[in-house]
């Protein structure tokens, strides 16, 4: 329909209304990350209960991104979209009862629901991208797959201010109404304008092929699993609580900060292969993962003498967002590029498990490790994990 009228190729259409939708999901899903820490956090809750409240969310989208990609090929992508974005609907609509009720196991069954949601439409978008590029046009592969993840991350960021913004402005439940309804409209529209067969696979996929045989992907999602724990050992839980605590920052102060990261690091993330050649990007990874293990383990030093002051703060994080974003932009390329074309979600689903995996153990460990000893050992595990993603990725 829309072909008809925009003067661009279909493929151009699909790939814009692909990445709206994967905007829309994303700038809901990182305002309620920040809303579910910051309203609990002021409960009074302690950094392992605010950290077990994304459990389910973590646990869950292990289990989705290895059936999403197995769902992904047999109905088609634009099915595991729409129903991941379904989902993220209702995990909103289960937050928008009166505060008495917002129960921890609500709380964790909506966030239950959001894991799965995320990780089927983050799938669904990741793998529709490789079904529009020509195999000989690597590079362009390079910059769609760099542009959809960096501008996801950019609207991450803006998700987290606005779930600050609005928690402190609006309250709990009106900031979710206003994500809910965003979310819903957005829903109707990618139903009635994706390609109904996309990325469906020409032979049914068998529950065999869930688990990757392919050495590339083996690879680079081991090292997925340690890079995204390594940042979620401290990100996640540790550092908001911290900055509330220690500097006594309001929601909309560590809402700012958190969604400032995130954004810079979308930003640089989708500008990666100005720097990069496709060709060369095997080889980049490991170099770019070893000089990112060494900004935490500064980080953590500089805790330790007592000098991690706010500027010296916000400056580690920079450098931190910088390398990690060129990191992200070479790992979310390869396994496009390294996937087969045929029922490309079954081997990007098995890697985005590997990330969940990733999520799920970075989770856990930031609640544990800060509230027995402290944001500095989060920051040193941290460098430690990274470490070992990077010698991973060295084998490729």
């Amino acid at each position: 329909m829309l072909a008809r009228v925009l003067p661009w190729r279909t493929e151009v259409i699909q790939y814009l209304l692909i990445t709206l939708n994967y905007w829309v999901f994303t700038l809901s899903d990182g305002a309620l990350r920040m809303l579910v820490v910051l309203y609990f956090h002021q409960l009074g809750y302690d950094p392992l209960n605010i950290a077990a409240l994304f459990l389910f969310y973590e646990a869950f989208g292990v289990v989705t991104n290895l059936l999403g990609g197995w769902l992904g090929a047999a109905l088609g992508l634009n099915r595991t979209m729409h129903i991941g974005t379904g989902l993220q609907l209702l995990a909103l609509g289960l937050l928008l009862v009166p505060s008495p009720w917002l129960s921890v196991p609500l709380v964790m069954a909506s966030q239950a629901l959001s894991g799965i949601a995320k990780d089927l439409n983050k799938m669904s978008a990741k793998s529709a991208i490789k079904t529009l590029v020509a195999s000989d046009q690597q590079h362009t592969l390079f910059r769609w797959v760099a542009l959809l993840t960096g501008s996801k991350n950019t609207l991450k960021g803006i998700g987290f201010f606005a779930g600050g913004a609005l928690l402190s402005s609006h309250g709990f439940q009106n900031a979710v109404a206003i994500f809910a309804i965003a979310i819903g409209a957005m829903w109707i529209l990618s139903m009635l304008t994706v390609q109904a067969d996309l990325g469906k696979a020409k032979k049914k996929p068998t529950f065999k092929q869930l688990l990757s045989v392919s050495r590339s992907v083996n690879i680079l999602s081991a090292a997925r699993l340690f890079l995204f724990a390594s940042r979620d050992i401290w990100f996640v839980v540790a550092l908001p609580v911290w900055l509330a605590s220690e500097f006594g920052w309001d929601f909309w102060q560590v809402g700012g900060l958190m969604a400032s990261w995130v954004i810079g690091y979308g930003v640089i993330q989708a500008a990666t292969p100005r720097f990069f050649d496709a060709r060369h990007s095997q080889q980049a990874v490991a170099k770019w993962g070893f000089l990112l293990a060494l900004m935490p383990l500064l980080l953590a030093a500089a805790h330790s003498k007592q000098w991690l002051t706010p500027a010296v703060l916000i400056t580690g994080l920079v450098c931190y967002a910088s390398l990690f974003a060129i990191n992200s932009a070479l790992h979310s390329y390869l396994i496009v590029a390294k996937a087969k074309h045929d029922g490309v979600s079954l081997d990007v689903g098995f890697y985005y498990m590997s990330n969940a995996a990733g999520r799920l153990l970075g989770t856990i460990l930031s609640g544990a490790i800060y509230q027995a000893a402290g944001l500095g050992w989060c920051l040193l595990v941290s460098s430690i994990v990274l470490i070992i993603s990077a010698i991973i990725a060295k084998r490729l």
